[in-house]
């Protein structure tokens, strides 16, 4: 169904780079823009397993959200004991600033990347909520333009489910929350990582791409300043960390946020997407609770599987890890981007141990996981086709309804055994072919 796409696979790449698909990494004071690596062998979903994945993405994210309402007001789960008080505040996510502050339409994570595997036996298992920022949207959009010039008749004859409205459905998104005034897409500029797809993206819903130089707040109103003008903002599609986003909120350094940003959210005259505080709930400590929550909120049985996870905050787990690190994988909570993720297997015995005196100093931080034996897909690197692992990136969008792009960004390994799939670590991506029947 694809075999013509393969051998446009470095045509494809010479485009995606002429147009500026790149990833760039800021490290270390040294900017580094890289072509991220696209194959064309699709990764292939059926509609019965779609539809599937489907209601248990939606079921997921409506439970996050409900929690995110919840710990931000009442904090009944917390009260009600599901979920750990010091848990759940320790949480380097959570931010007191946000507390008791509702956004829009109660709509915490208007855009959701959900990491997940398809493991050897069959099933899905969702590895992370991303909740904060997530990318990789536009990859997979800009990807499958270029390929439908190289075999229209594919794409005009397969079964497939069509993927170019994405841009519509996040612009239906951010017209929902709008509180009176036009979109603007925040970025910090042209040395964050995701550049492309912050103008790409914003091009694709109509909405301005502005750096906080070109946003001032004034009577708990936000505005955008060009030459001739100002304009009141209803809402923001912020790609930049909530740390950033208001020096007079949060780090005061911050030369990328706007002044008094958070005063204009607090007082409910601008929406901001993500709202501020999520990382309260893509936590991977709190993922733990993720089918806790959806029992609580929704009282209903999760559709999808969490990797099998352990919290050495519980000295049951505590035990279970120190005893069997050399096969679990251990994550630090706090980071993202594949960084902080270490196979026990693959530690030499010393460095084992120190990082078991780690977690037995600061159980909080960490989250050990058995290895989910997760598919390998087809992949044509260096003129061969080679098995590579690869996970997939679901997008979820909360508006008006919950719902999943029928596509999404699959990230493959280039390492021949290697389950690091990140961009950030070198990995490469495909297209995601939903079929419609």
């Amino acid at each position: 169904m694809y075999s013509k796409l393969v051998g446009q696979t470095d045509k494809i790449n010479q485009q995606l780079a002429r147009y500026g698909v790149k990833f760039g990494i800021y490290k270390d004071g040294r900017f580094d823009e890289r072509l991220f690596p696209f194959d064309a062998v699709p990764r292939v979903i059926g509609a019965e397993q779609w539809a599937q994945l489907e209601r248990g993405l939606v079921q997921r994210v409506d439970a996050l959200n409900a929690y995110l309402r919840d710990l931000h007001s009442d904090a009944r789960i917390i009260r009600d004991g599901v979920i750990p008080e010091h848990f759940a505040y320790a949480s380097s996510g959570y931010l007191p600033q946000c507390e008791h502050i509702m956004p829009p339409k109660g709509i915490y994570s208007h855009i959701s990347g959900i990491d997940l595997v398809e493991g050897e036996d069959g099933e899905w298992y969702v590895l992370e909520d991303n909740l904060r920022i997530p990318s990789g949207a536009s990859y997979p959009l800009v990807a499958r333009g270029l390929c439908r010039r190289c075999d229209a008749d594919t794409f005009r004859n397969a079964p497939l489910v069509d993927n170019r409205d994405y841009g519509a459905r996040l612009r239906e998104v951010v017209d929902y929350v709008n509180c009176g005034g036009i979109n603007v897409v925040l970025t910090p500029g042209r040395y964050n990582s995701a550049y492309f797809e912050h103008a790409y993206l914003a091009e694709q819903i109509g909405a301005v791409l502005a750096e906080a130089g070109e946003l001032f707040v004034e009577d708990e109103v936000l505005y955008y300043r060009d030459a001739t003008r100002n304009t009141r903002v209803g809402a923001v599609y912020r790609r930049l960390s909530d740390e950033f986003l208001d020096p007079l909120c949060f780090l005061p350094e911050s030369l990328i946020g706007v002044p008094n940003l958070m005063a204009a959210y607090r007082a409910g005259n601008v929406a901001i997407l993500n709202a501020p505080g999520n990382g309260a709930a893509d936590d991977k400590g709190i993922y733990y609770f993720v089918p806790q929550m959806i029992r609580y909120y929704l009282g209903e049985e999760p559709i999808l599987k969490n990797a099998p996870t352990y919290l050495p905050y519980y000295p049951e787990d505590l035990e279970y890890v120190l005893a069997n690190a050399e096969r679990l994988v251990i994550k630090d909570v706090a980071e993202a981007g594949g960084y902080g993720v270490v196979f026990g297997s693959e530690l030499a015995p010393e460095a084992l141990a120190e990082l078991l005196d780690k977690v037995r100093a600061e159980p909080r931080r960490f989250i050990a996981q058995e290895v989910v034996d997760f598919k390998c897909l087809d992949t044509w690197i260096g003129g061969e086709m080679v098995p590579r692992k690869a996970d997939l990136r679901a997008f979820v969008l909360s508006g008006r309804k919950t719902t999943v792009w029928p596509s999404g960004l699959t990230r493959y390994a280039r390492e021949a055994g290697s389950c690091v799939v990140n961009s950030s670590q070198g990995g490469g991506f495909k297209d995601t072919w939903v079929l419609s029947r």
